[in-house]
């Protein structure tokens, strides 16, 4: 069995072990609530990961690009929203999946797109499945619950294509760091999208679907009456930005990225690794939190944190990790060669940087290698 000392520096890292407690807390918390888990495979864009989550062959899930759709719906699994909201352009590639036995849904915001969707549909004689984002929160996109467009959107659809559902995304849920905060957020998400559903059901829209979903939600939402799903992301694999709002521990992030160090500045009292912003991103999003991680938290081999510790700065192929104090570095602690591994800001864009993964036990040893995609 491999060592994860032998492997090729920067090298994505995924602990089974916090993987599989991860999983476990979503699908736990899901069934308590009484709703399906749709995991959100955008994080780590892996077939064997998908596999640990989802609750049959072929899901559900969801996906964050087509590309994603079209690789996991190539392994079987079918079941899929694509959320993100739909133009024209894309839609040939939903109905090529969708022509060989997949059933990926789309969702839209607007009048126009509903149009948009039913024009296309009826000139190819397809049938597309279609949920009404709704905006909970104000934090990017869809219709509020309020909004007189829901009605006309739902009904622009009759002429083509199907409308199954409607769905939100508490994203302003990102920014809150009090547990009662996220429990409020999470009331607030549920109420929105179940208020819309009995608004379109009223008006003899068959509604099937009631979709909700953020890893900080997820695990506050105490009550999911009316709800038919949720779908989280980052939550199964964690990063340094959902430990400091107190949505995970540090000792639950199963990513890391495994570098070595390949030089020092001792009179600034840096390290110097292959683990520059390449690997780990340029994603800073740690940086108004309550603890500034800079490019990434620092762990020995074992994934031990060494909390005096930090990356400081990171140029493309280079970083620099330096003590928190400012303090010198003992040069005889951190040879030429030592493998470090760091905790990502952000996950997603962390593991973007990378093919595959390397499965490690908690021994550190491989357990195997395992692909993941990128791209659109």
């Amino acid at each position: 069995m491999t060592d994860i000392c032998d492997l090729d520096t920067p090298a994505a890292l995924l602990d089974k072990g916090r993987l599989e407690a991860n999983i476990a807390r979503a699908k736990a918390q899901c069934e308590r609530l009484g709703v399906v888990w749709r995991p959100h495979l955008k994080t780590h864009k892996s077939l064997a990961v998908a596999r640990m989550q989802i609750a049959s062959p072929t899901g559900p899930a969801t996906v964050s690009t087509l590309k994603e759709a079209e690789y996991f719906a190539a392994a079987g699994i079918t079941d899929l929203i694509y959320a993100v909201g739909i133009v024209p352009s894309k839609l040939p590639r939903v109905h090529a999946l969708n022509s060989r036995g997949a059933d990926v849904k789309v969702i839209l915001d607007s009048v126009e797109a509903a149009r948009a969707v039913s024009d296309w549909c009826r000139a190819h004689a397809a049938r597309l499945r279609v949920l009404i984002e709704i905006d909970c929160d104000g934090h990017r996109s869809g219709l509020t619950p309020d909004d007189p467009a829901i009605l006309e959107t739902a009904r622009a659809l009759e002429s083509g294509a199907e409308l199954v559902g409607v769905l939100t995304h508490a994203g302003g849920s990102y920014g809150l760091s009090e547990a009662s905060d996220r429990e409020r957020a999470a009331q607030n998400e549920v109420a929105a999208v179940v208020r819309t559903a009995q608004q379109l059901r009223e008006a003899g829209f068959d509604i099937r679907i009631v979709s909700i979903g953020s890893t900080p939600t997820l695990m506050a939402c105490r009550d999911a009456t009316g709800v038919t799903e949720i779908r989280s992301g980052v939550g199964s694999v964690g990063d340094l930005f959902m430990a400091n709002l107190g949505v995970c521990r540090l000792d639950d992030i199963a990513l890391s990225v495994l570098v070595s160090v390949i030089g020092r500045q001792s009179t600034k009292g840096w390290l110097i690794t292959d683990g520059g912003w390449m690997a780990m991103s340029r994603d800073r999003g740690t940086a108004k939190q309550k603890t500034d991680w800079g490019y990434g938290a620092v762990c020995d081999e074992e994934g031990r944190l060494l909390p005096e510790y930090w990356v400081r700065d990171a140029n493309q192929e280079h970083g620099i990790i330096a003590r928190r104090d400012g303090g010198a570095i003992d040069p005889t602690e951190f040879p030429l060669g030592r493998k470090l591994r760091i905790l990502p800001n952000h996950a997603c864009p962390t593991g973007a940087a990378f093919d595959r993964y390397a499965l490690v036990d908690a021994q550190g040893s491989v357990l195997e290698m395992i692909d993941r995609i990128n791209n659109w």
